[in-house]
């Protein structure tokens, strides 16, 4: 059994020339304005110049992170005899690094230590350490274990919080 034949003319017949409403094509998401371009542009300068600064800083700032790993492979060793002279030439790179020679190069002692500490929002040195790192290179003496990982975490925070002249 099969269904019978449809007639010619099938359904209504009021909407026989009925045309379908076609749909208007989809809108472009892409800007229609020159003040969405202007606006994507300067955004775009922005981040540009955002990411520059991020590079410039942290390209300025290599020789914190090269003095921090010197002194945490210190830290991992025993305690050499040399410490006291090892960590004030650590620390004399360092500042030569992020200070003009002339100001940095000349000092020693007691005024290396003053120089150290003026250039830190708060004093990273004790009295005790100042006079390990000053009187240390020349003594000789070895220092006491409790005594060289006080002095090692005051030069590690020294590096990292000390204030560049440059990144001003």
């Amino acid at each position: 059994m099969s269904a019978p034949p449809l007639p010619e003319v099938f359904g209504n017949y009021a909407l026989g020339d009925f045309v379908e409403v076609v749909s208007p094509a989809g809108v472009s998401w892409w800007p229609q304005t020159v003040g969405w371009l202007w606006l994507g542009a300067g955004l775009l300068a922005y981040l540009g110049l955002r990411l520059w600064r991020f590079l410039h800083h942290w390209y300025r700032n290599r020789y914190r992170r090269e003095a921090i790993a010197r002194l945490q492979a210190l830290s991992t060793a025993a305690a050499p005899a040399g410490l006291a002279s090892e960590l004030n030439r650590l620390l004399k790179l360092a500042a030569l690094a992020a200070f003009p020679r002339e100001q940095v190069a000349r000092l020693s002692g007691p005024e290396w230590i003053q120089f150290l500490n003026a250039q830190c929002p708060t004093a990273v040195f004790s009295p005790r350490q100042c006079q390990l790192l000053a009187e240390g290179p020349y003594s000789g003496a070895q220092l006491e274990p409790a005594d060289a990982s006080q002095l090692l975490a005051a030069c590690v925070a020294w590096v990292r919080n000390h204030e560049n002249p440059a990144d001003v």
